[in-house]
């Protein structure tokens, strides 16, 4: 069970600890460019280079505008190496540095990209077990192809951490009081790869938004009523929401699973958490008092460990 120091108790210290604090790990990697069916592609990033032994490979899911440069992502790649595993993480759409080349993007319920590189890997590396994990809308995204696939994914065991299982309840606290500051630094570069999206597509044969009605989005559900939903076949972002959140997945799932969950995080409330009824036999479900948005900061404020890159690797070893 995680167990902060009596001044890392506090849900924002926790979540914004690594983003603001933590020394870059910078590990090496070898990027590799994955063509999509639809002619869109996605950059994976293996930690130093691509498997050359049987050892089992890890695929890492981000989330929400998050990228290599993640540090929660950065930290699990080194952890995972040190303790026998290769490491991999699947960038969304437009999330490599680079944009993608359609109109869509990416979204909290789109699982086929993820189920495709799940398969490619396998295709590749047949010998390696594979395990997965996912951080925020990644573990959503995650908990629901789980759900949709049951047995028909090449996976041993995954980890979720701070997954939005319900996410219409996420965009209602995300909007409200101190979460406001994290909204709008989530939307900053939504906004951003929006605007170039119109630059480069007539985006108004999509959506009914017009250009010079970007900057009235304030908040993620308005991102997602105007943009998210009808790019992707949704009515409305409360359709999105709906079918889009994974806790009604949850009691599906036929592959070992740890859900990581932190009762404090600002980015959600109670509400989002399943009950005993939702989840399979499969599920370890851990919820710890403290731990934030993807935080789980121990030790001190002047020499902190980051307790996810302990626990997570240690569940998948006892799969192995």
């Amino acid at each position: 069970m995680f167990k902060p120091s009596f001044f890392l108790k506090n849900a924002h210290i926790q979540t914004l600890y690594a983003p603001l604090l933590r020394k870059p790990v910078r590990p090496k990697v070898e990027i590799e460019r994955f063509e999509l069916a639809d002619g869109d592609f996605l950059d994976a990033y293996w930690h130093k280079t691509k498997p050359k032994d049987e050892r089992p490979i890890v695929i890492l899911l981000h989330g929400l505008t998050g990228s290599f440069y993640s540090p929660y992502i950065q930290g699990i790649m080194s952890a995972l190496d040190n303790k026998g595993f290769h490491a991999v993480l699947m960038s969304f759409r437009a999330c490599s540095g680079e944009d993608n080349r359609l109109a869509r993007s990416y979204h909290s319920g789109d699982t086929a990209d993820v189920k495709a590189w799940i398969n490619h890997v396998h295709k590749n590396y047949p010998n390696n077990k594979l395990y997965a994990i996912g951080y925020s809308i990644g573990g959503n995204v995650l908990l629901k192809l789980l759900g949709e696939e049951k047995n028909n994914l090449a996976l041993e065991a995954t980890v979720s951490v701070s997954a939005p299982m319900d996410l219409a309840v996420c965009a209602e606290v995300i909007s409200k009081g101190f979460a406001k500051n994290y909204e709008k630094h989530l939307l900053k570069p939504l906004i951003a790869s929006l605007k170039r999206k119109y630059n480069t597509f007539n985006m108004e044969t999509y959506l009914t938004l017009k250009e010079n009605e970007i900057d009235t989005i304030k908040t993620i559900e308005a991102f997602d009523e105007h943009y998210t939903a009808p790019m992707h076949g949704f009515k409305s972002a409360k359709d999105y929401y709906t079918q889009s959140s994974s806790k009604q997945f949850l009691k599906h799932i036929s592959i070992p699973t740890l859900i990581l969950h932190a009762l404090d995080d600002p980015f959600m409330d109670e509400r989002v958490l399943p009950s005993h009824h939702e989840l399979s036999s499969k599920i370890t479900l851990e919820l710890s008092p403290y731990g934030g948005h993807l935080g789980f900061v121990s030790g001190s404020l002047f020499k902190p460990s980051y307790w996810l890159e302990e626990r997570i690797p240690q569940y998948f070893l006892e799969k192995v």
